[in-house]
Formats: structure tokens, C-alpha cells, sequence
């Protein structure tokens, strides 16, 4: 079974405190779903229509695990602190 790929870009933050919040609770509830943090913060370096976005790139076992986390109370108590406190997007890849 091929792994997934958890890719959160973050549009911008409009509450920080709010995003805090999010991230105290997010975390655990990514790990404990078995996700791995791979990469998180400002991009190095952006290309062609690249946008310096904070971006966050966790692993996963499998697109099912990725959906089960995402979809999980614990997470969702996590989005529930984030609110509007910033706009981004979160897609799930299949590894190649």
C-alpha cells in the first residue's frame, strides 16, 4: 500500500492566537493517527507561481489513515479552535 502525503498550505493567518490554539491540539491528534512530520515553515525558496506560504508536510501510511486522522473527533476539536483564524487548504497524495 502506497503512502500518503498530508500537504497544508496556509493562504494567511488572520488570528495567530487562534492558530496556536489549532496547533497544540492538531499535533497530537496527527500524531497519535500515526502521521510524521516531514517539513513545516516557509519555503526555502519558491518558482514560477510559488507563493511564500508556510506549508506543512506530514506522512502517512496510507490515504486511508491520512483521511481517518483528518476525519477523527480529536482533529476535529482541533479545526474547531483554528475557526477563521486562518485560510489555507490541506490536500491528501498518494505516493507515486
Amino acid at each position: 500500500m502506497p503512502k500518503a502525503y498530508w500537504i497544508s498550505t496556509y493562504r494567511s493567518v488572520n488570528n495567530p492566537d487562534k492558530l496556536a490554539a489549532y496547533a497544540q491540539l492538531a499535533g497530537p491528534a496527527i500524531t497519535a493517527g500515526g502521521g510524521r512530520f516531514l517539513a513545516r515553515g516557509l519555503p526555502a525558496k519558491v518558482y514560477e507561481a510559488g507563493l511564500e506560504q508556510r506549508t506543512v508536510l506530514i506522512e502517512f501510511d496510507s490515504v486511508a489513515q491520512a483521511v481517518a486522522t483528518h476525519d477523527s473527533a480529536a482533529y476535529g476539536a482541533a479545526l474547531d479552535a483554528l475557526g477563521d483564524g486562518a485560510e489555507r487548504e490541506i490536500r491528501i497524495v498518494e505516493a507515486a
